[in-house]
């Protein structure tokens, strides 16, 4: 895909992903929907692309949804009927974060300034989110009178908890990057200068001693453990991934490279080595 409002690039093995609508503070549109989804189809099929990074470009992150539409802007804003049939109708920023939820690598926001709206509900889906000492988050909707988008319904109680999740939706209230720290939104924050260099310093550090395949089905499995009732299923599925990934290239590698005291250097890849219908398991 052509990119118009974002921008990718790879930095030695970290995918740079930058939404890029400087001039409109980054206001998320249907087409920026899709180059994020498409996006995150490149990350997961180059396999020296370790984690997936996002931030912004210029001095906000997302402003949220482009309302340049007035007072119809959130008329058909997200009927995606011409392109994805099975979708219309469907919130945009849903078909975003799920597609983010079903990522093979771990992804990172750097969130450089103002997130409001969408632009905070999109970094719920987030393995982890970084701020500057300069960002800002706002949920927003019920102020417009709409409600929450992007799964945040599902994503934010289960960040920050359920009466912290509807006191921000209910107030709309805009925090700072202190107060998303302290309830747990963010995990840390740069200063501003240097929040792009530290954020792609810390996703360089995160997976560097880790198997890849290891790491795409440890995302899966926590994330999809979050609506279970109990820790049954977990366990069934561990026991299987453990069962296949000991007897594979990656193990041996990870036990020798251990005993020898030296860097591993996993043989599998992300794009052909993982378990036969993983996905299927999982889902079920």
């Amino acid at each position: 895909m052509d990119f118009k409002h974002i921008s990718y690039e790879r930095v030695e093995n970290i995918a740079l992903i930058t939404l890029n609508r400087p001039e409109k503070l980054n206001a998320f549109t249907l087409r920026m929907m899709h180059e994020l989804c498409s996006a995150f189809d490149q990350v997961d099929a180059d396999d020296q692309v370790k984690a997936a990074l996002i931030t912004g470009a210029g001095r906000a992150f997302c402003a949220g949804a482009d309302l340049s539409s007035g007072e119809d802007t959130f008329v058909d804003k997200f009927d995606t009927q011409d392109s994805h049939p099975e979708d219309y109708n469907k919130d945009a920023g849903g078909i975003l974060t799920l597609r983010m939820f079903r990522s093979l690598k771990p992804i990172v926001t750097a969130c450089n300034g103002a997130s409001v709206g969408v632009g905070a509900t999109m970094q719920l889906a987030a393995d982890i989110r970084l701020a500057s000492t300069k960002a800002r988050f706002g949920f927003v909707f019920l102020n417009r009178g709409i409600v929450n988008d992007a799964s945040s319904s599902w994503f934010l109680p289960k960040i920050v908890g359920i009466s912290k999740a509807l006191e921000l939706c209910y107030s709309g209230r805009i925090i700072d990057s202190q107060e998303a720290s302290d309830i747990g939104l963010v995990s840390h924050i740069f200063e501003h200068e240097e929040m792009l260099d530290q954020s792609i310093e810390f996703c360089k550090n995160l997976t560097q001693g880790s198997a890849p395949v290891s790491v795409a089905l440890a995302r899966r499995l926590f994330w999809s453990s979050l609506g279970d009732d109990g820790p049954e299923r977990s366990h069934e599925l561990e026991s299987q991934f453990i069962s296949s990934r000991g007897k594979s290239g990656d193990a041996k590698e990870g036990v020798k490279s251990f005993l020898e005291k030296r860097d591993a250097e996993f043989p599998n890849k992300v794009s052909k080595d993982l378990p036969n219908d993983f996905e299927k398991k999982i889902e079920n």
